[in-house]
């Protein structure tokens, strides 16, 4: 037998655990992937009612409300979902780091990359649904979109990286991790307009990256829409590497620890 190199087992351990994960999310419970496409439906539908008390946000300069939502929504939640759900694969996959070829990264970035696979499914057939019944959201750059959503779903891989770390020692810090998550979706300009808010508040919430790269997605998607000044996504891609950087370095700086748990 031909002998593999480090590259191919590695790819192997992946797509094994790919395969995994993935069944292991469908059958998981009875919605399995009924729920990845309701959850934002379920949240479209409620802000569409909010929205009908709040006149403020009823209108948005260069955008309409639906696909302004379905698109900060789901910019949102590949970041979310990426971070969250491997923050926690470490725990749920210990009991396979007797295979030597397996290690506690794997586990991470194949969580996220199953999570960034699902959640481009789901974002394409919202798209897609929402141009069926008339409205208007197909995308005007496409590769902006293409660059903003990795970038979102870079983010979360360098979070759920360090995150898994700290849930992985520290099992309590996974219920501060998640509760720092509902703030955040308040401010990241995903429901109200961050152009709507005061000034200070603008100039505070600037330091999010999640801002920036939800924001120029729908520069993408909407030609005439206009945000806050200082928006970019060098911002978000550069803080994603970072956090990546760093989350690989105590990967492997904490290994042993993180497999003795």
């Amino acid at each position: 037998m031909k002998e593999r190199s480090s590259a191919q087992v590695t790819l192997h351990v992946w797509y094994a655990l790919f395969m995994r994960e993935a069944m292991a999310r469908m059958s998981g419970d009875r919605f399995g992937w009924t729920w990845m496409l309701l959850e934002p439906v379920a949240h479209i539908m409620l802000m569409i009612a909010v929205r009908e008390f709040m006149g403020r946000i009823r209108f948005i300069p260069g955008a309409d409300f639906i696909p302004y939502l379905i698109v900060g929504l789901m910019g949102f939640f590949i970041f979310r979902d990426a971070a969250t759900r491997s923050m926690s694969a470490i725990n749920a996959n210990s009991g396979l780091f007797a295979y030597r070829q397996l290690h506690p990264v794997d586990t991470v970035v194949v969580r996220a990359a199953l999570e960034g696979v699902l959640k481009t499914i789901v974002f394409m057939l919202l798209v897609l649904g929402a141009a069926f019944v008339g409205l208007n959201i197909l995308p005007v750059d496409p590769l902006g979109v293409m660059v903003a959503w990795i970038t979102l779903w870079l983010l979360g891989l360098g979070f759920g990286l360090v995150f898994s770390i700290a849930v992985t020692l520290v099992q309590e810090s996974e219920k501060i991790i998640r509760m720092m998550m509902f703030p955040l979706y308040f401010l990241s300009g995903v429901i109200i307009p961050v152009q709507l808010m005061p000034y200070s508040v603008q100039q505070v919430l600037i330091y999010n990256p999640i801002l920036h790269a939800v924001e120029s997605m729908r520069y993408a998607f909407f030609p005439a829409y206009r945000s806050i000044h200082g928006i970019e996504l060098v911002y978000p891609m550069a803080l994603s590497l970072s956090m990546i950087l760093l989350g690989l370095m105590l990967q492997i700086r904490l290994k042993t620890k993180l497999m003795a748990r």
